[in-house]
């Protein structure tokens, strides 16, 4: 039986694997018309793997073409020439394994060739390469170099410059015919001297993350194999927590279908989803790992990806800000259809969360008031609903008793600190009664949708930062819109007011046919004079 896979480039023969079909033509057509294509992506996105079906496709199916695979993750630290040494045996390599796949054996002049010639700087790659097409003859060499990110800076801008030469050059046949290029950083942040362009003929290409489609298609694949189904909702659910990102989806297939133990008879419902998705937010993986270690490089990531989460306004994507496009690189934000910058997905966005979340935030005994014996199982009813007006009610009080202290929250910047707090407020009561909560977060930006789930009831709060009073009243309809989507017909809103002199509010009003309670909780309040 096959598994989900997230440990390297996934295999057909063993896991479950999403076709992209689409995207395989599309590359191998700008292979065919002869682009130099580089794709920049972060890990554990599916680049690998992509490219070895790509390269299964053109050494199995496409006979006028050569396809030689190289990995540079090996030569970041090699001398000049090291590394074109190494170079050029991964390529003799290459070269004899595609023969042998193939089934027949290169002439004589070939043999003579690769065991007579050295690679020792670029000027000779450039004419290895035109040799080696003649040998060929009428086999286009296509040329595939994955973690490119790790070729060594004093190679890099030569390298380059000769491929690019090569590209343009009218000696004919050209070799290699195409050329990809496949890593993490962008070719502007590899460290040449970037007042020259030496790469300039490059055609990018965008290797998306899983659609719904393509989701909905590798736990088929499961299904059948298995017989095991799952509901609807939750493949929709996988979809959204994950923005269709490779790696996490496939786990939450692992979760579910290895380590959960459900009867394989039993139907996967959102219960066991629920389940998993905990799971995943606390757990610890090379995914995540990853993502955590990329955003604790620089504490202005903090500030800017609460911002993107925060407000309405958003933050547009500038390409050319170092920081926007760090996170970019990492994996972490994106561009929106809108040009706008967004985390990409929601499971991101809880991690990150946690992340900046301090350990303990010093106010925890205050959540209620002394000597009522209140605590947070008091917010569940006898039918064993979550109480979450009064739960909230609660919050809002408890920030009014906190005071100017909520300033003195450690490492946190002051403007997004109500909704750290809120946060911490709703973890703390979700453990306390066994419920799950999680992000749904609709567009990546402006507003964070908390869902709580309990005995198979979900609750929404929606927070975000007071803007003007018609954000505030915009808010209230994409609240209402998203609870009819939901089914759901109550929902609540809570906005946190920076102003000078903000007034607490509390309102419960119907919009669109739902019931909303809403309120805007003051956060920033000034420290009482000292007296002398």
């Amino acid at each position: 039986m096959r598994t989900f896979g997230t440990r390297g480039p996934v295999d057909p023969a063993k896991n479950y694997v999403v076709q992209r079909t689409d995207e395989i033509a599309d590359f191998i057509n700008r292979v065919k018309d002869g682009r130099y294509i580089v794709i920049f992506a972060p890990r554990q996105t599916g680049k690998t793997t992509f490219f070895y079906r790509v390269l299964d496709t053109l050494a199995d199916q496409e006979e006028g073409y050569f396809p030689i695979q190289l990995d540079f993750e090996e030569y970041k630290n090699r001398s000049l020439a090291d590394f074109y040494d190494y170079f050029y045996e991964d390529i003799r390599e290459e070269i004899e394994n595609v023969f042998q796949r193939r089934g027949v054996m290169p002439s004589e002049a070939l043999t003579h060739f690769l065991e007579s010639t050295q690679i020792s700087n670029h000027v000779l790659m450039r004419r290895f390469f035109r040799n080696l097409a003649n040998l060929l003859k009428n086999q286009r060499v296509v040329l595939i170099i994955d973690e490119f990110d790790g070729i060594p800076q004093t190679v890099v801008s030569d390298f380059l410059y000769s491929l690019r030469r090569i590209y343009v050059s009218r000696m004919m046949p050209r070799s290699p015919y195409s050329l990809s290029i496949i890593g993490v950083k962008n070719i502007t942040q590899l460290g040449y001297d970037r007042s020259i362009s030496p790469f300039n003929i490059q055609d990018e290409f965008a290797l998306p993350n899983f659609t719904f489609g393509q989701v909905h298609e590798l736990l088929t694949q499961y299904t059948e194999e298995v017989g095991q189904t799952f509901v609807p909702e939750v493949i929709t659910s996988i979809h959204k927590q994950t923005g269709g990102q490779p790696f996490l989806v496939n786990r939450f297939g692992q979760i579910l279908t290895e380590q959960m133990d459900i009867p394989k008879t039993k139907t996967i419902t959102m219960t066991h989803f629920a389940k998993a998705h905990t799971q995943l937010l606390e757990e610890g993986n090379t995914n995540i790992d990853h993502l955590l270690t990329n955003i604790r490089r620089d504490r202005r990531f903090e500030s800017l990806l609460m911002k993107i989460t925060s407000y309405d306004r958003g933050l547009p994507f500038n390409p050319d800000n170092d920081i926007i496009s760090e996170l970019a690189t990492y994996g972490v934000i994106t561009k929106s259809a809108d040009r706008m910058c967004e985390i990409v997905n929601p499971i991101y966005q809880h991690r990150i969360m946690q992340a900046f979340k301090p350990l303990v935030n010093g106010l925890e005994q205050e959540y209620f008031e002394e000597d009522t014996g209140v605590d947070f199982t008091d917010y569940l009813t006898s039918e064993g609903r979550i109480d979450l007006e009064p739960l909230l009610d609660n919050f809002q009080a408890f920030i009014a008793r906190a005071g100017f202290r909520i300033l003195q929250m450690p490492d946190i910047p002051q403007e997004y600190v109500g909704q750290h707090l809120l946060y911490a407020y709703l973890d703390h009561f979700v453990r306390v009664v066994g419920a799950n909560m999680f992000l749904e977060v609709q567009t990546g930006r402006g507003r964070i949708d908390l869902l709580l789930i309990h005995n198979h009831q979900k609750y929404v709060i929606e927070t975000k930062i007071w803007e003007g009073n018609k954000y505030y009243q915009a808010g209230k309809k994409q609240l209402a819109a998203y609870l009819k989507l939901e089914a759901a017909v109550e929902g609540y809103y809570i906005v946190f007011d920076h102003r000078k002199n903000p007034e607490p509010l509390v309102e419960t009003e119907t919009v669109d046919d739902v019931t909303l309670r809403s309120y805007v909780i003051p956060v920033i309040q000034e420290r009482p004079s000292v007296v002398i």
